[in-house]
């Protein structure tokens, strides 16, 4: 009996040892996962349709003297709405930010203006009345880079802009003269011009691959020119009409289709240190 004693005696001053050793001991830490993919990064192919809500400056003739005896001038003008176009290849650099090439054809436009004015004839204040008739189209490539603000139930807003080039064509323009009757018409005439463009949109992700886009944009598109004008059946004058500084409010639906996509991961929430 007194042996059975010590034994039990023994045991428990064992694990008393045993429990006091591992409380000096530093606790493991625990296990490190790796975080769950929040994005896709990698190569995407994009398609956009959208319209144009198109404006220009003013219409000018490089002849000049056309101006000066005039007293008051004023003018309106005016676009329809065109479609455009625009296919593209991109990259998703991380979960915020991508970037990507764009070719976009701008569909024809009819264009309508009319200019007022006023001169002096012989001492007497006369009126006169142009009115403008072209239409007009352009070619835009631009390289364009987007921040991405965030993902609520699939939806992710973002900004945007891009710089690049822009063709723009101006095709079968007349000037008519009211009072008169006079017609100048001008053949078509093409100009390339710096371009750059502002974005915002919201996008939906499908599913990894691709993603449905409904975005704005304010495009800059320069200006555009005629060919030389001249008065019907009368031979071409050494003078053009200028369309100064083209801009657009586009409305665009698009699809972005991520090529092979590659997790993108946040950093992890445990650092060694």
């Amino acid at each position: 009996m007194r042996n059975l004693n010590y034994l039990f005696a023994a045991t428990a001053a064992s694990m008393l040892s045993t429990a006091a050793l591992a409380a000096d001991l530093p606790l493991a830490p625990p296990p490190a996962y790796a975080p769950a993919p929040v994005d896709y990064g990698g190569w995407y192919l994009r398609g956009d349709i959208g319209f144009s809500n198109q404006k220009v400056n003013n219409i000018r003739s490089t002849d000049t003297a056309l101006y000066t005896p005039l007293t008051s001038f004023g003018e309106t003008t005016q676009f329809d709405s065109a479609g455009i176009y625009d296919v593209g290849v991109g990259y998703q650099f991380n979960s915020w930010f991508r970037g990507d090439l764009t070719a976009q054809y701008r569909g024809s436009a009819n264009f309508k203006g009319t200019d007022l004015y006023t001169y002096s004839n012989a001492g007497v204040p006369t009126n006169g009345v142009d009115q403008y008739s072209a239409s007009k189209s352009e070619w835009l490539f631009l390289a364009n880079g987007y921040v991405d603000l965030g993902t609520w139930w699939c939806v992710t807003p973002f900004v945007g802009a891009g710089v690049g080039t822009s063709r723009v064509s101006i095709n079968g323009f007349t000037d008519t003269n009211v009072p008169v009757g006079g017609v100048d018409v001008a053949g078509s005439g093409s100009k390339w011009n710096f371009a750059w463009a502002a974005y915002a949109g919201l996008a939906y992700r499908v599913n990894q691959n691709l993603t449905v886009e409904l975005a704005y944009s304010y495009v800059d598109l320069g200006s555009g020119v005629t060919a030389n004008s001249h008065a019907y059946n009368a031979a071409p004058s050494p003078y053009v009409f200028q369309f100064n500084n083209i801009t657009s409010q586009d409305v665009k639906i698009g699809l972005r289709w991520a090529i092979n996509p590659t997790p993108v991961y946040q950093p992890p929430l445990i650092t060694k240190g």
